[in-house]
């Protein structure tokens, strides 16, 4: 009576470890998903504002050719291009940076400052993603969540190229 009792008793914890575990898989999960969402959105911004100031008059008609490409380039990239898209779009953007901005108008100038609070904005979230990522895979590696299948069908999260780049 006694064993069967601290045998159920071992079973019910068992149990409730895999629903911890399941659990805080699915919030790391969940935790990638929002960091990735809220990565990808001011990415997009990047863009937007990449075409703004490539519709500007600031830049030279070459220049302007390039940064509108890989805007687009940028904002419409699917998973597996979208490394060497930000980073085509990231050298566009220094090359209209290292020229100067001696002779923006304030209008222009306020994109370029606003580009620049973006990119810290952007250096943050892709900390963020990484740090998410790497705390979902660590966890996915531990034994009793492949051996009890815990994550399920949800893909293994990854990291990007451009992530390592200096934006």
């Amino acid at each position: 009576m006694k064993t069967s009792f601290l045998s159920i008793f071992i079973i019910l914890i068992c149990l409730w470890y895999l629903s911890f575990l399941a659990t805080r898989l699915d919030r790391l999960h969940h935790r990638v998903e929002t960091s990735w969402a809220n990565l990808d959105g001011l990415l997009q911004r990047r863009a937007a504002i990449a075409l703004e100031i490539a519709r500007s008059d600031f830049a030279d008609p070459a220049s302007t050719l390039l940064l509108t490409s890989a805007a687009y380039q940028a904002r419409e990239a699917t998973v597996q291009e979208r490394s060497a898209a930000e980073s085509a779009l990231s050298g566009a953007l220094s090359l209209l940076l290292v020229d100067g901005q001696s002779h923006a108008t304030p209008a222009e100038r306020a994109l370029f400052d606003e580009l620049a609070v973006l990119t810290t904005k952007i250096r943050i979230a892709i900390a963020i993603h990484t740090d998410s990522v790497s705390s979902t895979q660590a966890v996915r590696r531990r034994v009793a969540i492949r051996l009890f299948r815990l994550a399920g069908t949800a893909p293994l999260p990854v990291t990007y190229e451009f992530e390592f780049d200096a934006l």
